[in-house]
């Protein structure tokens, strides 16, 4: 059997099993990984090196730094000032999303979220709100709010680099003339009818994040410091490029800092980290490489784009180009998504004569739509202990939000992007 097919077989395997969900994710993402060496797919450097990714470490670094913010009450301090503002669940819902959008379209997705999971876990302790219903929109603006500009998300650079080979560019806000319009509907979809999709869970497994703790004995100076060790650590967080240092590396000097500063002890230090999301993350991480190196994934692209015929309509062409980025980076990361459409775009966008602005625009909008599962990025993969969530949880919230996203993004393009200008 050929390797794309069996990539194909662990891709149906792997959505049947996240939804069914008899045997738990982090499971079901370590027999994809093990199946795809066993059957010869991927060597075992490849497979396993999902669990040396940045991202792995960076969530490590950050379930710490935030596990000393909730340890020392730091979490729920902040999380008192916010609800003192926002009197309502909706409210909360609508200052975590803005907040969030905004701070992700300036600092990576996995960053903002990582910053902000512990500020929010301690809001909804502060207000009585179950953390399941504001976790999940936290996600989603992170990943709204990467659209906000060029450097909001790997891909948007992605889709940059191939307008610079063709002698064009996208400013550094051209991606919120789409970004923008789609994080404000849905914000307002959420306050309106989304929050009615978001799951009532008691709470996750983590004990860090134990609600009902008492943080009176907890000196002063511990509380301040977390806070200022999280402060600076968002600030090298925001000026990666300029300081030359990575993200997981500038997340690693954060977590250390706190540990020999006594803020957190290594017990708890070690406490904190979620190894559910570990597994799940660096698991289907060889997925998305198999779906990469055996062409499948290229495969999946060229069969739904060959339907269209010789000559298809640029709207029509437009809007399954979204939709198949939207369920491709569901399943891979949307770097992995955008790099894997940006040049099929690009030459049939040659092909026919056109303005390539506008598939790459709605290649990569669409491959910010990963709202549906608990593997489309790594913030949502980061929540699934603390909000109690199940596979279930991000499809029924997520794929109304992917609908309106669709519906934004299908009036804005033809209209900011023609293709024939």
């Amino acid at each position: 059997m050929e390797a794309s097919v069996i990539t194909l077989l662990f891709l149906l395997f792997a959505v049947v099993m996240f939804v069914w969900e008899k045997i738990p994710l982090g499971v079901t993402s370590m027999i994809v990984c093990i199946g795809l060496v066993v059957t010869g797919v991927l060597d075992w450097k490849t497979a396993f090196a999902g669990f040396v990714d940045s991202n792995v470490i960076l969530f490590v670094a950050m379930f710490i730094v935030g596990g000393a913010l909730f340890e020392t009450g730091m979490a729920n301090k902040i999380g008192g000032v916010v609800t003192h503002f926002a009197k309502s669940e909706k409210q909360l819902i609508i200052a975590i999303m803005i907040i969030t959008g905004v701070m992700s379209g300036v600092l990576s997705n996995t960053g903002t979220a990582a910053v902000l999971i512990p500020v929010v876990i301690g809001i909804a302790a502060k207000s009585g709100y179950s953390r399941s219903r504001l976790l999940m929109p936290l996600v989603f603006a992170a990943a709204m709010g990467g659209n906000l500009s060029l450097i909001g998300a790997p891909g948007n650079l992605i889709a940059q680099s191939a307008m610079e080979d063709m002698g064009k560019a996208f400013g550094f806000f051209e991606y919120a003339k789409v970004g923008l319009p789609i994080l404000i509907t849905g914000t307002i979809f959420f306050a309106l009818f989304g929050y009615k999709l978001l799951p009532e869970h008691k709470g996750g497994e983590n004990g860090i994040y134990d609600e009902t703790k008492d943080f009176d004995h907890v000196p002063k100076w511990k509380q301040n410091l977390s806070l200022i060790i999280l402060v600076l650590t968002l600030i090298g967080m925001i000026f990666e490029k300029q300081i030359g240092i990575k993200l997981c590396v500038i997340g690693a000097v954060g977590a250390l800092a706190l540990i020999l500063t006594g803020v957190i002890s290594e017990k708890d230090a070690l406490k904190s980290i979620d190894l559910k999301t570990i597994f799940l993350f660096g698991g289907t991480l060889s997925l998305a490489s198999a779906l990469e190196e055996t062409g499948a994934g290229e495969m999946i692209a060229d069969k739904v784009i060959g339907l269209l015929g010789a000559n298809p309509s640029p709207y029509l062409l437009t809007f399954v180009v979204f939709m198949l980025c939207c369920v491709l980076t569901n399943f891979m990361s949307n770097t992995a998504t955008t790099a894997l459409m940006v040049p099929i775009c690009v030459s049939i966008a040659n092909r026919m004569g056109a303005d390539p602005s506008a598939v790459l625009m709605a290649c990569v909008i669409g491959g910010s739509c990963a709202y549906a599962t608990p593997i489309g990025m790594p913030a949502n993969t980061m929540v699934v202990t603390a909000g109690g969530y199940t596979f279930k949880d991000y499809a029924k919230a997520g794929i109304p939000l992917i609908l309106v996203a669709t519906v934004v993004s299908m009036i804005l393009l033809p209209v900011l992007y023609p293709f024939f200008p």
